[in-house]
């Protein structure tokens, strides 16, 4: 294309799309001040040590997969956290594009599909995210991609597109492990969509997909081999698992024998912290000492601490066995964890030291760091630096400061600015209602205006005749089942944590946007010749 070309096109465009452009300029302004206000980089605890350090000292890491590793390796050449940022904050942006350009594309009204993105770029924890060394950003960029791609075509997937959308999902995989229920999700969508799973093609389209996106789980799987003998990811799904059903877990009912007997939780559930605060100082998987004498599993500290294979195991299979003995337990405990998503006000859960890294701050001030980030030479998180030192390397510039002038603005911004609880529910209600119809017929002589008083309306149904449908419109489907399981599957073997329900929330909200798409017509069953020639088949929408 030509370069003079452009800017006018771009004119174009914006004036074509005057709601979605405003929107886009307002989240580009906001992460300017993020950049501004934040030079650098922020920073979630031990993670960002452990990926920055594996970006200079590539390795996996034991605790968590170091896909996302790979992605700061690839712009260490710029040797700037800030130029890493600015590609996140770009990336949030395009997820934004992503979803307006699909909800257009599903001839949704520009409005609804301008408001359909407006969480996406407005939302101020979102924004600190994408600022965070953190997997978050390029999770849900690859992820949203690959949807984009598998979806552009509706009535027939294309070949290139289902390889690309599968290395996308692949790689999404090992930067976030949570995102593997995705591996299941995908290729069942995909035979489920227009009933492909009657034909050849479709489950051609599905394995294709299948086989490519397991080429870089299988990657990581080996080079993980390589390194500590055990073909995985990591070795600390145990221990997650361990900590979700620590909420419930009673030894009376599992009757825990051997080495599990020494790892079950002994505490009353009452005096018991939420999982993803418990796994951290439970002394049945780590060494506590109190007043000088050191209790917990002999086991577990003997052994080097609760992430090795042997603990990994022993772990996984006492919370299997949990499970097994209160499933109830377990379901509810999930449930009411999936609810927190949806509450109002936000509270500091797992712990306040937690959340504490999902605000911006003016200061950074802790007991024992005063620096972003703390220079500690006592702790290596990958071997060969500290986290001060793999900053200094990496980004070849001063700790991290606060330049109050742009912060202030922000950190004000995010504390109101964000999507509410209740909003949540709202849009994953309108995502659901893209899938079903309900219809009912009215009582004989009922007023057809009285839609206009919800209360009369009400009373004309007969309620017998309530009937809810499968009515799909766009292409909803897949958009609304990876947010449910974005926003479940992370709480089904961890724990709620806010920053687990990011990534769902830009699927929800192209679910809800699809929502407002034409419904989908049904092709119509085949009629004998005789009747076919008097009656008008329906066709299925093609996507404009």
């Amino acid at each position: 294309m030509n370069p003079r070309l452009v800017v006018p096109r771009l004119r174009q465009l914006a004036g074509e799309h005057k709601l979605f452009t405003g929107a886009l300029a307002a989240g580009a302004v906001l992460r300017l001040f993020a950049m501004l206000g934040y030079p650098g980089a922020l920073w979630f605890a031990g993670d960002s040590y452990v990926y920055l350090g594996a970006a200079l000292r590539p390795q996996p890491n034991l605790s968590k997969s170091t896909g996302y590793s790979l992605f700061l390796r690839l712009l260490l050449p710029f040797h700037s956290l800030t130029f890493v940022t600015a590609v996140q904050h770009l990336m949030g942006l395009a997820v934004a594009v992503l979803i307006y350009v699909l909800l257009r594309r599903s001839r949704v009204s520009k409005t609804w599909s301008a408001i359909a993105t407006l969480p996406v770029l407005l939302d101020g924890y979102i924004l600190e995210d994408e600022h965070l060394i953190m997997a978050e950003t390029v999770f849900t960029f690859c992820l949203m991609v690959a949807l984009v791609l598998l979806l552009w075509r509706p009535d027939r997937v294309r070949w290139w597109a289902a390889v690309i959308a599968g290395l996308l999902v692949g790689y999404a995989v090992i930067v976030r492990t949570q995102g593997a229920v995705m591996l299941g999700v995908i290729p069942l969508a995909l035979l489920l969509r227009g009933w492909a799973w009657k034909t050849l093609r479709g489950w051609l389209i599905a394995i294709v997909f299948t086989v490519v996106s397991l080429v870089p789980v299988a990657g990581y799987a080996a080079w993980f081999h390589q390194r500590t003998g055990q073909y995985n990811m990591t070795m600390s799904t145990g221990f997650y698992l361990w900590g979700r059903v620590s909420s419930f877990a009673d030894c009376a009912r599992i009757k825990p024998t051997g080495l599990e007997a020494q790892v079950c939780p002994t505490e009353p559930l009452a005096t018991r912290t939420p999982p993803g605060n418990f796994v951290w100082h439970a002394p049945q998987v780590h060494a506590v000492k109190v007043n000088g004498v050191l209790h917990g599993s002999q086991y577990m500290w003997d052994s080097g601490g609760p992430v090795t294979a042997a603990n990994n195991t022993l772990l996984t299979n006492f919370a299997i066995h949990a499970v097994e003995a209160q499933p109830l337990d377990y379901l509810k405990t999930v449930f009411f964890n999936t609810m927190l998503s949806f509450g109002f006000p936000r509270i500091a859960y797992p712990g306040a030291g937690t959340t504490f890294f999902y605000n911006f701050h003016v200061h950074y001030v802790t007991s024992t760091y005063n620096t972003l980030p703390p220079d500690n030479p006592n702790h290596e998180w990958i071997p060969g630096g500290t986290a001060y030192q793999d900053w200094l390397s990496y980004g070849h510039q001063a700790p991290g400061v606060v330049h109050r002038v742009f912060a202030l603005p922000i950190l004000a911004y995010q504390r109101v600015v964000f999507t509410y609880g209740p909003l949540l529910a709202l849009i994953f209600l309108i995502g659901l209602g893209g899938l079903l119809s309900v219809t009912a017929a009215r009582r004989p002589g009922a007023d057809r205006g009285s839609w206009r008083r919800p209360v009369q309306a009400l009373r004309s149904v007969r309620l017998s005749t309530v009937r809810v449908h499968w009515a799909p419109r766009g292409t909803t489907m897949l958009p609304w089942v990876t947010a449910v399981a974005l926003l479940v599957f992370p709480i089904a073997i961890a724990d709620f944590d806010y920053r687990y329900l990011l990534p769902a929330i830009p699927f929800a909200c192209l679910a809800a946007g699809l929502s407002f798409a034409p419904r989908r017509a049904t092709p119509a069953r085949p009629e004998s010749p005789a009747s076919a020639a008097s009656v008008e088949s329906t066709v299925p929408d093609q996507v404009a």
